[in-house]
């Protein structure tokens, strides 16, 4: 019961920052590595592949393909939680912090993800 009512907070996390994207689209453009083309695009694009896959965490025919959608996804965004790393410590931006914690929490989603694989 307990995997359950993660499982459907997890969905639930994926929805609202999928949501995010659309409410605050500059917020994940000014973290998007410069080599990476077509910022607003990419931006609305993850946006709706973070509420597609959070939808269909809760049909269970479709869960398990979510999940896997969710680890690449993440494995996808993670050069721009380093970019960002990197940007705020040049900038000495006070939320630095915030930003190199980002990094092992990505790895903690993913381990999260993960664990509803092997149902």
């Amino acid at each position: 019961m307990t995997k359950l009512i993660l499982l459907f907070i997890m969905a639930g996390l994926y929805i609202l920052a999928g949501l995010n994207h659309f409410r605050n689209p500059k917020m994940y453009m000014r973290i998007m590595p410069p080599y990476i083309p077509w910022h607003l695009p990419i931006v609305y694009i993850s946006g709706i592949v973070e509420i597609v896959l959070g939808v269909l965490l809760f049909f269970p025919l479709t869960r398990i393909w979510a999940e896997w959608g969710i680890i690449v996804l993440l494995i996808l965004v993670f050069p721009a939680n380093i970019h960002m790393a990197i940007d705020f410590y040049s900038r000495k931006n006070p939320y630095l912090w915030i930003a190199i914690l980002r990094l092992p929490l990505q790895v903690v989603l993913i381990w999260w993800a993960w664990l509803y694989t092997r149902s």
